[in-house]
């Protein structure tokens, strides 16, 4: 069963199949109700109208063997006097059941007496000649010539002049009801299957249709999944809904997936390529020394050694933010951290104020270090850190006198082994993740890092970051 509806198509099929069951069951039975409730008062109207009849010839003196509606043709006539007893019928009753007395032959009637005139407690005594104004309804059967029918019975009640109070039954047949009934119960068996069928196969055949992009977009991604290719992007149906958006979103993953895939194999082949040389250099001089030792340059193996160290540690910073790493919420004074990165550095001049912001105090203390390398690598003669707020955020300035970075590369500067041709040197340029790192540190702080031009004509960074 759990196979059986186990797509969302059988689920959607099923659940309008049951909730248009439900409503049609409901108001099927509504229907019947009312279609029976109705034929049963227009029943006890016919039958209320019949007994009146008859109780105005009883009202007028009609003797009983003269009543018109004692024929039987419009259904049974009783009629019981004071005392219970039945003292009229309709023509060929044979049977009768819903009245007061099952009687169908008319007994001896009882002339009233003062005696026997007990009821004090009953309704307000009628007139001579005067009709009940209420009727009383009840159900009953009766036959009629050899023919047995449901009857609905309406009670009358009459004051004669000569016979005293006398009581009329009549009853209406409820033939018509109980087939009318039968009718629209039968049509409902009959049709309620054949609806529910349409709606099953309607539903089924729409939710196909409206599934159909969703099993191109299954496929699409099936296929990116077995071949490896992150170019390749699903179909996008052309309907403007929520199968359209899903399209879109997946697209936009795969594209943010193809640039990060590609992202890390350009960042590990850059690594292999920066991790080579300082390798294939320190080995060199490690087998020059070890076959002529008296020609081991032990100054450029420990600086190979310190290149080396530096670079696998700025590759396991970068590995680490890549991986989500969140800084803490610790307070930093910017202002402290700067004047502890010039601390010792030639040429380097600080302005700074009191500004605090949340954060990781090694990763901003790193953030700074990599600006001040930078500025110093390529300034003439000076560089100016500034520390200041702006509004809801703390600005730090690093600005020197030198070149400065061509507005085209401002923005590409910030990528990873990234080297402008002034700087190409591995040996004075770094490996060219110092600003990759920074930018990232300041991403992860909620910040920004940004480069301009300085008003020395050199280079300007500022980063920005929200106050505490």
């Amino acid at each position: 069963m759990r196979r059986l509806f186990g797509s969302v198509r059988a689920r959607a099929t099923l659940g309008a199949t049951l909730v248009v069951a439900v409503a049609l069951v409901a108001a099927g039975a509504a229907v019947l109700l009312s279609l029976r409730s109705n034929l049963i008062g227009e029943a006890g109207t016919q039958a209320e109208r019949s007994a009146r009849a008859v109780a105005s010839e009883l009202a007028a003196g009609t003797p009983y063997d003269k009543l018109s509606g004692l024929e039987g043709d419009d259904g049974p006539v009783q009629v019981l006097d004071e005392h219970g007893r039945l003292v009229a019928a309709s023509e060929d009753l044979e049977r009768i059941s819903g009245t007061d007395t099952d009687r169908v032959k008319p007994q001896p009637a009882v002339k009233p007496s003062g005696d026997d005139d007990d009821d004090d407690d009953a309704a307000e005594p009628l007139e001579a000649g005067e009709i009940s104004g209420e009727s009383v309804f009840s159900n009953g059967s009766a036959t009629i010539d050899g023919d047995a029918e449901d009857y609905r019975f309406a009670a009358v009640e009459v004051e004669t002049h000569d016979r005293g109070h006398l009581k009329v039954y009549a009853g209406s047949p409820l033939a018509a009801e109980h087939g009318a009934v039968r009718s629209a119960l039968t049509v409902m068996l009959i049709g309620f299957p054949l609806l529910l069928g349409v709606v099953a196969a309607v539903t089924w055949l729409v939710t196909r249709r409206a599934l159909r992009p969703v099993e191109g977009i299954r496929r699409e991604m099936a296929a990116i999944t077995q071949s490896e290719d992150l170019a390749r992007r699903v179909p996008e149906p052309d309907t403007h809904d929520e199968i359209a958006r899903l399209a879109s979103t997946t697209n936009e993953t795969l594209a943010a997936l193809e640039t990060s895939v590609e992202r890390q194999r350009r960042f590990v082949a850059d690594a292999s390529h920066e991790l080579r040389s300082p390798i294939a250099s320190l080995r060199t001089q490690l087998e020059v020394a070890a076959a002529h030792p008296d020609l081991l340059d032990l100054d450029g193996a420990v600086e190979d050694t310190v290149r080396l160290q530096r670079l696998a540690a700025d590759l396991l910073l970068l590995a680490r933010l890549d991986a989500g790493e969140r800084p803490n919420d610790a307070r930093v004074d910017l202002a402290g951290l700067a004047r502890e990165a010039a601390e010792g550095r030639t040429g380097v001049t600080v302005d700074a104020g009191p500004v605090e912001v949340a954060g990781s105090r090694g990763q901003l203390g790193r953030v700074l270090a990599n600006l001040l390398d930078n500025a110093q690598r390529h300034a003439r003669s000076a560089v100016t850190v500034n520390v200041r707020r702006e509004g809801d955020r703390a600005v730090v300035g690093v600005a020197d006198d030198g070149d400065g970075v061509p507005e085209d590369d401002r923005e590409r500067i910030f990528e990873r082994f990234v080297r402008l041709d002034a700087a190409r040197s591995r040996d004075d340029g770094g490996a060219g993740l110092g600003l990759a790192i920074a930018r990232d540190v300041a991403v992860r702080h909620g910040g920004t890092l940004t480069a301009g031009r300085g008003p020395a004509g050199g280079a300007l960074f500022e980063l920005r970051l929200p106050l505490v």
